[in-house]
């Protein structure tokens, strides 16, 4: 079971207020603000994404390869989140759409360069 993942930001102030809108609009909240981090939660038993300052000082950065996969509970939801992370300032990297049989997303980067997808499966 994941406890928490953390994502690194240059900009903590831009990052909250894009992942209150985001995360707002998947029933996620602040946990927690400190001055290098900030901790958001989505519900029981779910894993806590915290977005942070490198601990050692150093810029932060995205790693190749690495995603946040978010869930969706319907494809309008999908739609509507893809979108949003556009509208705060994210990237589009790739829209929303069937990708094989069963699952429907779209993906996107943060202002900081870090991957997610906003994803249903069925």
């Amino acid at each position: 079971m994941i406890g928490y993942i953390t994502i690194g930001s240059n900009d903590l102030t831009a990052a909250a207020s894009f992942f209150d809108a985001l995360f707002g609009a998947l029933n996620g909240a602040r946990a927690y603000s400190l001055d290098t981090m900030i901790g958001y939660v989505f519900g029981e038993n779910s894993p806590m994404i915290v977005v942070t300052r490198p601990f050692d000082g150093e810029v932060a950065t995205f790693g190749n390869g690495t995603m946040i996969a978010l869930a969706a509970k319907e494809r309008s939801q999908v739609d509507a989140i893809h979108a949003l992370a556009l509208r705060l300032g994210a990237t589009d990297e790739g829209s929303p759409g069937p990708r094989g049989r069963n699952f429907y997303g779209g993906y996107f980067r943060d202002p900081d360069g870090n991957k997610f997808n906003i994803h249903l499966t069925s």
